[in-house]
């Protein structure tokens, strides 16, 4: 059968794939199907497949394993509470059907390779199942036969798949498949993927070499990337073999290393093509049964009968580094869904992983591909499963074969001494190495609860292996101090560090296993001793010698840290004191067979040296040794390193303080400080440098001693909890500062117990949620403690003395009351009572009490009271727990009377040094240890301490009381001072006023009654309020000069940022030709010109120079232009660095007291319909002039109301005009198109409408509520629109335009206050009443109102819309006129809000109060604006004027077309926009965005899925398959996007990374973080905590406002200024 099978495939393979004439990928999928797999499935099922394949549903059910295999970057989640190791994760759907969504879990990007645990019952403590994979399933057995089948089939074609995909360029085709003979002898030049050439390098190789184009050569490398290889040739041998070394030396001249090419025979190239499609194929009918699956493992496990090669599945996983991409993908791929979906087969193939581990990570280190790529990924799916690991480390003792593969990887770094020297590494190769510690990780995840004899056997092995992997770190890497000369070269430092990072988790967790079992332990402890004995580094080179100190004497070999060699690297000696602790623990060290044969003293030793090395560093003794020595103890002490290093050093010590005698173990102490001599009187010096290092070391020696008796807070030292540790170090973290959760959980272990010592504050709309410590903790402070660096330890100092101040408290940080130590280290508090430490603090005392300020320092003092506080503590603990004649501690005793018979006792030397000034700090820490020695000493005496205790403090006491009382004399007396300056002042007023009653007697009175005030809060028409005679003095924010804005003084301009908004669009993703930009404001507002400005004042002089200086000095600075284009006149304010790209010209609003009796009768003349014939007349008169060419082509004329005053005024209204008109319309400059002036009016007209639009959706007053800023924009804009003059008309612009009808040809005109006034109120009626008729006409949706009274505005509304229906033609239901009447209210109060912004910032006429309310507006607006109360009189009032017009407006034939409902249009009012609405739980839109599919692209490659908030269409971002044009330049779907739908701006969310990305134009973006916050009220960029994430409505409301205030450009700017880029993100391609 296998030989027919092949010939078929010899004869149709060839015929299929890999011709000259290459047929499309569906077309080849077609024929494949038909010729070769339709075949196939006939044969496997024995009869018609669809057929059998329906047999086979019927007796099946779905999986009770998922097995979904992620892809790279896809979400996966995990849950922190049913987990049974980080590593077991669920797909998005399991999670989503899963009881996990409910519990705390955990999100993260997929690195790719991994697969879903749902339905492994080993993973999950609880739920192991979601919904659709329910237990019971996979009983389905296949038919005999059927299996039969399979199992012959699967064994022909998988070794022919192995075959092929393990294939090599010199291996000879089987005889069966072995080509005829054929005029097409072709041949492929295949380029395989590497990871060192780059994208760019393989693009030139490929176009010097097979002579191919740029967009050619760029296709290859895209798919060699994508695939891993690729054929860029098909030709004779010959010509492939020229190709081949074209390219190999063409690559070897860029890189040192050539390109993988391979020369294949067609044949073989299509052979390996279809075994790539098996793949598929197997996978499909694997995915069928479960019997097929057992039917595949079967084959693919079993021994080859033939010879001596090892199984299918071993040959491929062998030959998976020398594989390509695809491959590799579909092999692993294959296994995930077979082997690793059955329990037995996992087992089998785990063995087998196991049995080839060594040579697969040997493979693996050689390769060049990622890890996720490779089979060793696959370790993470086997070693993490607890029954497999133990059944691994039984048969196969995995443990060892790991640590021997590092081993052997790492023995080429070793020294003579066999210990590790890691100079000239390879970096690559050396993290590619760390990578199988992560392996031994995943075997000890579980610890047995259960061990079996053999368990224990092979555990023990791997654990003696892996000492020998520790006993070559033990003392690598020695530092000698350099004396005299500074290092010539630092040592390499990091690799040795980098090793202990990963060795870190390693290091707890075989601790861990060792404690789960008594006999485990002992014998682990015996081996790791027996190791530490057997390390022959930093041998003494003397013999010992006796030393003497107050009558004790210690016999010890000599040895100094800072002559002679030290290592910092001691992980035997640490995992001794580790293994120690634990049998204390435990209990099983009652079974160490005689303990006292251990030296505790040689296993201090190295501990010891290094922490003294650590003391001497600090102490700038080793200066001339580099950095790389700072930086190895900065790590030694780091939370990366310390718990398997420095703590553990503090450990050993501690042990060796418990067994040693008290004396002895301080004398070692000061002997490797190097402090013996000096604390002995036995040595003096003058020397600065050298006194600085002893007080140096004094600090750090008395440190040590307080960490090795006040640290206690480690299980088996004390009776202390790992949670109890945890508190403790939250309350520390704390105590420096309040703290954000991701800060305080770094490095500390997963766990809930912050709560039980904090408490949460919640953020604002910025920032993050805030840990503060709980104040009942806040006595377990210790400001010594031993986790604390020495930036933390003095912040955290500064800050609880600042907190005691606050709360009227001493500023004296007492020793917080320690755990008592366990039975074994109980002697340690012996060194706090022993003759040594006596006189080593009355050393340090009396130094400070003669005032010698060279021989001692503060610190050194404050460490000094601490000790003698934990002392007199530790005392006062064991009184009051005990009889005064049990208790041997007696430290208070000696301190009083050692030394007193010279007034040099302790506790005489604290009475002396209390005076000392430069001690003030500590004075009250000295206060206090003298009260706790009164204490202890009444404890002893056993009468009560308050009478003692008195006497000493009232003295204080009554002197800070005086001080009080005299501070609170002096507040008194300062605040009668200033209420008689007050009352002199008033008295002052009164009299002037009095005197000067004549002055004020002849003022006007507009401004005192109370009936003209509300007839002057009127804008327009005859009765308009006079503009208020208001100096405006500013200060120029450059020269800092102060100027009036007046017409004669320099001109004085605002900056300002003109830009394209699509804010108020109707019609979003439509934007107009800017080549046919109509006259009026379409009412769709597609895209409008906005005007802002971030309200700072220059002179116009100043800003020239500033401006031009700007672009002088930014040209050569790198990447500025992603800051702002200087090219189209962008700068940043000089003040708050707001992006700008003009400036608008202050013009100053004209005093105007308005003369209403000439209002009067004018207006008895000017009614509406003379008004309109007058202008009519006018209008045709210019028309004439312009056609017999009087006025210059019509030419628009740059003349404002300072035509003719100062110059610089009209250059900077040009300046602005032209920068509005080349923004707006993206242009090239042109001050002299007519559209200029109309380009103006309409961003006047389009900003007053988005301030209009954001005090609306923020419920806010129109007026009074506007930030400075805006206010001074707004008038500046209005201002300077109202400048420009053109014989035109627009909407806004009818009313700026109508002053151009009063000017002729050399003589500037302007018409009268009482004309402007009539003009005003005339066009405002007539718009007001088109804009009702509007409302009107498009209106279906009348409101029901309540009440129908029968009102005068309900019946005039009622008669419109009657006159309105005949005109029209339409028949529509009877509509009450309330509803008509309150519909078109509705509709017009946005335009009529808009006019009385306007009109204020034109005229300059308050606004009336209610205005400044947000309530009851619309009576006041058309008070403010002449109309009358009820708006439908207007068609009353002008019935005559209007009616022929409205009729003609109705008749339209543009108003036909609408009310037929062939075109679309906006209804009043219009929509307000916002941005999209988003899901509260962020697992919504990962779940959106995992099922998102490119629109143009078909693989499932990894896709970045991006959100528009503007419109919420979801865009394939960053990727190839979504490039368009735009403006002739590749760009991104964003990019593109961003072009439509918000006219270049964009806001996006990249769902992916949990992040905002802002877009300005094709070159600039900035990100900016995401409104989802995790329960502690963090942001979470790329998912990195993975919390839960929940949207923040509050900045969800400040993006939303960041987009409608047209913030968006300013905060890119500022954020790219703030960050400095060296490698510019190509944001066009986004």
């Amino acid at each position: 059968m296998r030989a027919e099978l092949l010939r078929y495939l010899k004869e149709q393979v060839p015929r299929i794939f890999c011709l000259k004439k290459e047929s499309s990928p569906q077309e080849e999928e077609e024929i494949m199907q038909s010729r070769l797999l339709y075949p196939l499935e006939c044969f496997l099922f024995g009869e018609d497949p669809q057929e059998g394949l329906e047999k086979l549903k019927q007796g099946s059910t779905s999986s009770q394993l998922c097995g979904r295999v992620f892809k790279e970057g896809e979400t996966v989640y995990s849950c922190r509470d049913c987990a049974i190791d980080p590593t077991c994760v669920l797909c998005m759907d399991c999670f989503q059907d899963s009881v996990h969504k409910s519990h705390r879990y955990k999100m993260h990007a997929s690195s790719g390779g991994g697969f879903c645990d749902c339905g492994d019952v080993e993973a999950w403590k609880i739920g192991p199942y979601c919904s659709k994979h329910d237990p019971g399933a996979d009983e389905c057995t296949l038919e005999p036969e059927l299996y039969e089948r399979a199992e012959k089939l699967f064994r022909i074609l998988l070794r022919y798949v192995t075959d092929f995909l393990v294939w090599e360029e010199n291996f000879e085709l089987s005889f069966y498949l072995y080509p005829c003979r054929t005029k097409d002898n072709a041949y492929y030049c295949v380029l395989y993927n590497d990871e060192h050439h780059s994208y760019d390098h393989v693009i030139y190789t490929l176009q010097r070499s097979v002579n191919c184009d740029q967009a050619e050569a760029q296709t290859h490398t895209a798919l060699i990337d994508k695939e891993g290889r690729r054929a860029v040739k098909r030709a004779t041998l010959r010509s492939c073999q020229q190709a081949k070394d074209l390219i190999m030396s063409n690559s070897e001249h860029i890189s040192l290393q050539p390109l993988r090419v391979e020369i294949l025979h067609s044949s073989v190239m299509a052979h390996q093509t279809f075994a790539l499609r098996l793949g598929s194929w197997f996978q499909k009918i694997i995915g069928y049964s479960a019997g097929f699956r057992q039917a595949f493992c079967q084959v693919a496990l079993e021994p080859n009968p033939d010879s001596d090669r090892p199984c299918l599945i071993s040959r491929l996983m062998l030959h998976d580094a020398r594989m390509y991409k695809g491959a590799r993908k579909i092999v692993h791929e294959l296994i995930f869904c077979s082997m690793l979906m059955e329990t037995e087969f996992k087992r089998l193939f785990a063995i087998e992983f196991t049995k080839h581990y060594k040579q697969l990570q040997k493979d693996f280190i050689n390769d060049d591909h990622e890890k996720s790529i490779s089979i060793t990924a696959l370790s993470v799916q086997i070693f993490t499963v607890p029954t497999l690991a133990r059944h691994l480390i039984e048969e196969g003792n995995v443990i060892k074969v790991i640590v021997d593969t590092v081993m052997e990887l790492l023995r080429e770094h070793l020294d003579d001494s066999n210990r590790f020297f890691f100079l000239g590494y390879n970096s690559d190769k050396f993290s590619r190495i760390q990578v199988i510690f992560h392996d031994l990780r995943y075997i000890l995840i579980s610890k047995p609860s259960l061990w079996t004899d053999e368990l224990r056997k092979q555990f023990l092995e791997g654990f003696k292996v892996f000492l020998s992997l520790l006993k070559c770190m033990q003392g690598m890497e020695e530092v000698k101090r350099q004396f005299g000369q500074h290092i010539a070269v630092e040592p390499e430092w990091e690799a040795g560090f980098s090793l202990q990072i990963q060795l870190r988790h390693i290091l707890a967790m075989f601790q861990d296993w060792c404690s789960s079992d008594d006999d485990i332990l002992l014998l682990a402890f015996r081996e790791c001793h027996k190791v530490l004995m057997q390390c022959n580094n930093q041998p003494f080179l003397r013999e010992a010698v006796d030393y003497y100190m107050c009558k004790h004497i210690l016999h010890v070999r000599p040895y100094k840290v800072s002559q002679d060699p030290v290592s910092i690297h001691l992980p035997i000696s640490r995992l001794l004191a580790g293994l120690y602790v634990l049998l204390c623990r435990t209990g099983a060290g009652d079974r160490l067979h005689d303990p006292e044969n251990y030296d505790y003293i040689q296993m201090a030793e190295l501990p010891l040296r290094c922490v003294v090395l650590a003391a001497q560093v600090s102490a700038e003794m080793w200066r001339r040794n580099g950095l790389s020595l700072v930086s190895q103890v900065y790590y030694y002490q780091d939370v990366k390193c310390r718990d398997e290093m420095y703590d553990k050093d503090i450990l050993m010590l501690q042990i060796a303080a418990s067994k040693m005698d008290a004396n002895h173990f301080l004398m070692l102490i000061l002997l490797r400080f190097e402090l013996f001599d000096y604390f002995n009187g036995s040595c003096s010096s003058k020397d600065q440098d050298e006194l600085i290092q002893w007080n140096r070391l004094t600090e750090e020696m008395l440190y040590l001693l307080i960490v090795i008796v006040g640290e206690r807070y480690v299980p088996g030292i004390s009776h202390v909890t790992k949670e109890d540790v945890t508190m403790r170090e939250v309350i520390h973290l704390l105590c420096i500062e309040p703290m954000a959760h991701s800060s305080l959980v770094k490095g500390l272990p997963e766990n809930t117990v912050i709560t039980k010592v904090a408490t949460f504050k919640k953020p604002g709309v910025s920032g993050h949620g805030l840990y503060e410590v709980k104040k009942e903790r806040l006595e377990e402070f210790n400001p010594f403690f031993y986790h604390y660096s020495r930036s933390q330890h003095s912040k955290a100092e500064e800050s609880q003395k600042k907190r005691r101040t606050q709360e009227g408290n001493d500023k004296a940080l007492r020793p917080p009351l320690p755990p008592a130590f366990c039975t074994h280290f109980a002697s340690i508090v012996r060194l706090l009572c022993c003759d040594i430490i006596i006189h080593i603090l009355r050393r340090v005392l009396q130094r400070a009490a003669e005032e010698r300020t060279t021989h001692w320092t503060e610190a050194m003092i404050q460490r000094a009271l601490h000790l003698i506080g934990q002392a007199l503590l530790e005392e006062k603990t064991q009184l009051e727990d005990s009889t005064v004649e049990e208790v041997t501690f007696d430290f208070s005793l000696k301190a009083r009377i050692i030394g007193s018979e010279h007034g040099k006792s302790v506790f005489l030397l604290l009475s002396k040094i209390k005076a000392v000034p430069s001690l003030e700090a500590q004075k009250d820490m000295i206060k206090w240890v003298l009260q706790m020695f009164e204490i202890v000493k009444c404890l002893r005496e056993k009468s009560c301490p308050t009478a003692s205790m008195s006497v000493e403090t009232k003295p204080e006491e009554s002197a800070q009381d005086k001080e009080k009382a005299e501070r609170k004399r002096k507040a008194e007396a300062a605040k009668l001072h200033r209420q008689k300056i007050m009352a002199q002042m008033s008295a002052m007023q009164k009299n002037f006023i009095e005197s000067n009653k004549m002055l004020y007697d002849n003022m006007p009175e507009s401004g005192t009654q109370g009936e003209p005030v509300k007839e002057l809060c009127v804008a327009i028409g005859p009765h308009r309020g006079s503009t208020p005679a208001e100096r405006e003095v500013l200060t120029c924010i450059l020269c800092q000069e102060e100027q009036e804005v007046v017409a004669q003084a320099p001109a004085m301009v605002l900056t300002a940022c003109v830009q394209r908004s699509t804010v108020l669009t109707q019609c979003r993703g439509k934007i107009p030709n800017t080549e046919t930009y109509p006259l009026l404001m379409p009412p769709e507002l597609a895209v409008g010109t906005h005007t802002g400005s971030c309200g700072h004042v220059m002179h116009a002089t100043c800003w020239q120079k500033y401006f031009e200086a700007v672009q002088n000095t930014t040209r050569n600075r790198l990447h500025a232009e992603l800051i702002f284009d200087l090219e189209n006149g962008e700068y940043l304010c000089p003040l708050c660095k707001s992006l700008c790209n003009t400036v608008v010209p202050l013009i100053p609003l004209e005093q105007l007291t308005f003369n209403y009796e000439n209002a009067e009768l004018i207006g008895q003349h000017l009614t509406m319909p003379r008004w309109i014939q007058v202008l009519s007349a006018r209008i045709k008169g210019l028309n004439s002039d312009a056609d017999t060419g009087l006025c210059g082509e019509g030419q628009p004329d740059f003349r404002s109301i300072l035509s003719y005053g100062v110059q610089d005024i009209s250059e900077m209204l040009v300046v602005c005009a032209t920068t509005v008109h080349r923004v707006g319309l993206q242009t090239v400059p042109n001050e002299l198109c007519p559209r200029v002036p109309l380009m103006a009016w309409n961003t006047c007209a389009f900003t007053i409408q988005a301030i209009e639009n954001i005090l609306q959706e923020e419920d806010k007053p129109l007026f009074g509520s506007l930030q400075n800023r805006q206010l001074a924009g707004l008038k500046a804009v209005v201002q300077f629109s109202a400048a420009q003059r053109i014989k035109s008309s627009q909407a806004v612009g009818l009313v700026l335009s109508i002053p151009s009808l009063y000017q002729e040809e050399a003589v500037d005109l302007q018409p009268s206050a009482v004309s402007s006034a009539y003009n005003h109120l005339h066009i405002l009626h007539l718009v007001t009443m088109a804009h009702m008729l509007q409302v009107l006409l498009i209106s279906t949706d009348f409101p029901a109102v309540v009440s129908r009274e029968d009102t005068q505005e309900a019946r005039a509304a009622a008669e419109l819309h009657t006159t309105v229906l005949q005109h029209t033609g339409r028949l529509i239901p009877d509509v009450p006129g309330s509803s008509v009447a309150e519909r078109v209210k509705r509709g017009i109060e946005p335009f009529l809000r808009c006019a009385a912004l306007f009109f204020s910032c034109l005229t300059g006429v308050h606004p009336p109060e209610e205005l400044f309310n947000t309530a009851g507006q619309m009576e006041a607006l058309c008070s403010y604006l002449a109309l009358p109360s009820n708006v439908f009189h207007l068609f009353q009032e002008h019935r005559d004027t209007v009616h022929p017009l409205l009729q003609r407006w109705c008749e339209n034939a543009a108003v036909t077309k609408i009310l037929k409902g062939k075109v679309q249009t906006v209804r009043y009012p219009r929509r307000r926009n916002r941005l999209i609405d988003l899901p509260e739980d962020y697992s919504v839109l990962l779940n959106q965005a995992s099922h998102f599919q490119c629109p143009k692209s078909t693989d499932d490659e990894r896709k970045h899925p991006t959100l528009c908030l503007f419109c919420g269409a979801m865009l394939c971002s960053q990727s190839s398959c979504c490039l368009s044009q735009v403006d002739g330049e590749d760009v991104g779907a964003c990019t593109a996007h961003a072009a439509t739908c918000g006219a270049g701006v964009g806001m996006f969310l990249r769902i992916r990374e949990c992040e905002i990305v802002l877009r300005a134009s094709k070159t600039r973006g900035s990100t900016y973080p995401a409104p989802y916050l995790d329960d502690y009220g963090e942001t979470d960029p790329h998912l990195v905590r993975g919390n839960p994430l929940h949207l923040c409505p509050e900045r969800y409301r400040k993006l939303n406002q960041l987009w409608q205030q047209h913030c968006i450009l300013e905060e890119i700017a500022r954020s790219l200024e703030v960050v400095n880029v060296m490698f510019a993100f190509e944001w066009q391609m986004l």
